[in-house]
C-alpha cells in the first residue's frame, strides 16, 4: 500500500477531509493530512479564499512542500479544490507516484484564484506521474475548459490522465458537512475510482 498526502480546500480540514483519510486508511494506506491553516476552518468560500490569498502563493506552496519533506519518494497526493493546485506543485517538485484532483484548482484557473499560472508548468508534466481528475459538471467554481486543457497538457507530455465528471453542482460534493453540496452517490463512485487508482499505482 501507499503513503498518501491529502491537501485541503480553501475551507480547511473539514469533515470531508477527515472522512477521506478514514476511507484511505481502511484500504490499508498510510495517510498524512497536510493542514496549512493550523486547525482553522471556514464555512464561507469568500472569507476562506481571502485568508488563503493573505498567506501568499510562494509561502503557501513552500509550506506544503516542507510538510511532505519527510515522506519518501513515491507517495500519492490527493487534493481537494485549492489542494488540487498544491498537489500539482508537489508533483512538479517531488517524485510522486500519482495525484488525484477533486474539484481542483487547475493551471488555467489559477489566474482567478489563489495561485498564478505564470511558470507553473514550464517544466512540463512528469510523464511517470499519472493523474486522476474529478469534477461535478456544474461546479460553480469550475473554470470552463481548464480540466480539458490540463488533461491535454499531460497527454502531450506522454503522461496518463483519467478525467471523470459527475452530475450536479456541488463543489466539495464528498463533504457531508456541506449539506448543499454533498452527493452520496457521486461520493461513492468517486471513492471507488480513487481507491482503484491508488491500488493500481501502489
Amino acid at each position: 500500500m501507499s503513503n498518501i498526502a491529502i491537501f485541503h480546500s480553501a475551507l480547511g480540514v473539514r469533515q470531508g477531509i477527515m472522512d477521506a483519510a478514514e476511507i484511505l486508511k481502511a484500504a490499508g494506506h498510510e495517510v498524512f493530512i497536510v493542514d496549512q491553516y493550523n486547525g482553522r476552518v471556514f464555512d464561507d468560500y469568500a472569507e476562506a479564499s481571502s485568508f488563503a490569498e493573505s498567506i501568499g502563493y510562494e509561502a503557501y506552496m513552500k509550506s506544503a512542500l516542507k510538510a511532505v519533506a519527510n515522506l519518501p519518494d513515491g507517495f500519492i497526493c490527493i487534493g481537494f479544490s485549492n489542494g488540487g493546485g498544491v498537489s500539482e506543485y508537489i508533483a512538479l517538485n517531488r517524485r510522486v507516484a500519482g495525484i488525484v484532483i477533486c474539484s481542483g484548482v487547475l493551471p488555467l484557473e489559477m489566474l482567478h484564484g489563489v495561485f498564478p499560472t505564470a511558470g507553473f508548468l514550464e517544466k512540463g508534466w512528469p510523464q511517470e506521474t499519472p493523474v486522476q481528475i474529478h469534477y461535478a459538471q456544474n461546479d460553480p467554481f469550475r473554470f470552463k475548459g481548464a480540466a480539458e486543457a490540463f488533461s491535454a497538457h499531460i497527454t502531450e507530455q506522454q503522461g496518463t490522465v483519467e478525467f471523470y465528471e459527475y452530475s450536479g453542482a456541488g463543489h466539495l460534493f464528498t463533504d457531508k458537512s456541506l449539506a448543499d453540496e454533498y452527493d452520496e452517490a457521486n461520493t461513492q463512485e468517486l471513492w471507488k475510482r480513487v481507491l482503484q487508482f491508488c491500488q493500481t499505482i501502489s
